[in-house]
């Protein structure tokens, strides 16, 4: 009985192996963290995702990518390289990109605020009209 492993057989996984979130990812690679899991489809990078915790009529939570470390570690100088072959709007690189990025920024954190604000503004319209209710004979 042969001890070798047949070539066809898949890979057997290490459980310990500590997989590599985006955040991580996004410092290695210059693509933007929402492209990440797109960018290491091209790059042949094995992705996990894990679905974000149900909220009932809220729908879910985000979901979440984590990257094999190995597949990132081999992938990590062909990105660097431009071997492998990524649009200009998803890198953080190039111009393009950071023009897209800022402006996403921009305009997720100005939603943000205005939410903020909207929130502030009402309550302090409805303790101005209670106090106006409570001095009004």
């Amino acid at each position: 009985m042969p001890s070798t492993q047949d070539p066809g057989a898949p890979e057997p996984e290490d459980e310990a192996l500590e997989w590599l979130s985006s955040r991580k990812v996004a410092k290695l690679w210059p693509v933007r963290e929402a492209w990440l899991p797109d960018a290491a489809c091209r790059a042949d990078v094995r992705v996990r995702s894990t679905s974000g915790r149900n909220m009932g009529t809220w729908g879910s939570g985000p979901t979440s990518y984590s990257f094999h470390p190995g597949d990132v570690a081999r992938a990590t100088p062909e990105f660097a390289e431009g071997r492998i072959d990524i649009p200009a709007g998803w890198r953080t690189d190039t111009a393009i990109g950071r023009f897209r990025d800022f402006w996403f920024k921009v305009l997720v954190y100005g939603a943000a605020t205005a939410a903020v604000a909207l929130v502030a503004a009402a309550i302090l319209g409805g303790l101005a009209f209670i106090v106006f209710a409570l001095t009004v004979d």
